[in-house]
C-alpha cells in the first residue's frame, strides 16, 4: 500500500482519514472536543431566537450535559447580557479561552470582545463570516456535549458560513404564530434542507399568554400553527412557549439560568 500523501482528491482508497473533497469545514481548536453542534435559526429578526437558545442550553445543562453556546449573532450579541457575563476573555497567545456562566455554561460573543459593549460592529459581511470561524478556530472551549449556536436571522452570509464550516448535527427553528413569520420560517427550513442539515424541531415562541388569575390562554398574536406547520414541513418535534414576562426580565438582569425552562424541557430532551 503507497504512503499517503493527503490529497483525497487524487485517490481512491477509502480510508479512515479521507475528507470530502470540496469540503468547507473548519478544524476545531486542538484543546476543545464538541460532540455535538446545534444551530437555533430563525428566518426573521424579534422572534425570541435567543432566548429560546438560552433555555435549550439550560434545560442540557440541567440535564447533567457539558454545553456550551456560540453566539454567531456578530451584529446583534445578546447572550453575553442574557447569562450575566461581562468579563473579557483570556488568551495564551495561541487562542483565548471561553467564559462560563455561573450554572457551567461556556459563552463565547463578539461583545465580550469589545471595549465597550454598546459599540457598534460595524463589519461587510466576509469578516463577520471569518469571526464566526474564528470562534470555532481559535476559541479554547473544553469537551462540550452540546455546542448551540445562535444565529442571526435570515438566510445570508452568517448562517451559510456556519453550516459549511462547522460539523451542524441539525437545527432548530424559531418562529411565531403569525402567517407572515410562518411564511418566512419556511425558508430557514428550506435552506438547512439545501445544506442537508436536518431540522431538528420548531420552536413556536409567544405563542400564548397565560393569565396569572384564572389561567386562561390568551393567543395574542393569534392561534398556534405550530403542529400544522410541523407536518407541513416534515418536522415531528415541536413546541409552543409562552409570553413569560418573568423570563424576559431574568435575560435583562442577566439571570437566565434561574428562569423557569419546564415549558421547553421536554422538547429539548428530544434534539
Amino acid at each position: 500500500m503507497s504512503e499517503c500523501n493527503n490529497n483525497c482528491e487524487s485517490c481512491g482508497v477509502s480510508c479512515d482519514q479521507r475528507q470530502a473533497p470540496n469540503s468547507f469545514q473548519e478544524k476545531l481548536n486542538d484543546r476543545s472536543k464538541v460532540n455535538k453542534v446545534i444551530a437555533v435559526v430563525s428566518g426573521k429578526g424579534g422572534v425570541g431566537k435567543s432566548m429560546v437558545t438560552s433555555m435549550l442550553a439550560i434545560s442540557a445543562a440541567k440535564a447533567g450535559k457539558k454545553v456550551a453556546v456560540l453566539d454567531a449573532d456578530i451584529t446583534g450579541p445578546s447572550i453575553p447580557t442574557a447569562f450575566g457575563i461581562h468579563d473579557r476573555p483570556v488568551g495564551d497567545g495561541t487562542a483565548i479561552f471561553a467564559l462560563e456562566s455561573r450554572g457551567g455554561i461556556k459563552v463565547m460573543s463578539i461583545n465580550l470582545l469589545l471595549e465597550n459593549e454598546t459599540d457598534p460592529v460595524v463589519w461587510r459581511g466576509p469578516i463577520i463570516a471569518g469571526t464566526v470561524k474564528q470562534f470555532w478556530t481559535d476559541v479554547v472551549w473544553g469537551d462540550i456535549d452540546y455546542m448551540f449556536v445562535d444565529m442571526p436571522p435570515g438566510t445570508g452570509d452568517v448562517p451559510l458560513t456556519v453550516f459549511q464550516s462547522l460539523p451542524v448535527s441539525g437545527v432548530v427553528v424559531v418562529t411565531t404564530p403569525q402567517d407572515l413569520v410562518g411564511m418566512i420560517v419556511e425558508k430557514a427550513v428550506n435552506m438547512a434542507k439545501m445544506m442537508n442539515v436536518p431540522v431538528l424541531g420548531l420552536v413556536e415562541n409567544m405563542a400564548y399568554y397565560e393569565c396569572p388569575c384564572c389561567g386562561q390562554r390568551l393567543p395574542i398574536f393569534g392561534e398556534s400553527h405550530v403542529e400544522e406547520q410541523g407536518l407541513r414541513l416534515g418536522v415531528g418535534n415541536t413546541v409552543s412557549l409562552p409570553l413569560d414576562p418573568t423570563l424576559a426580565a431574568a435575560c435583562d438582569q442577566g439571570k437566565v439560568e434561574d428562569a423557569d425552562v419546564s415549558a421547553i424541557w421536554e422538547f429539548s430532551q428530544r434534539l
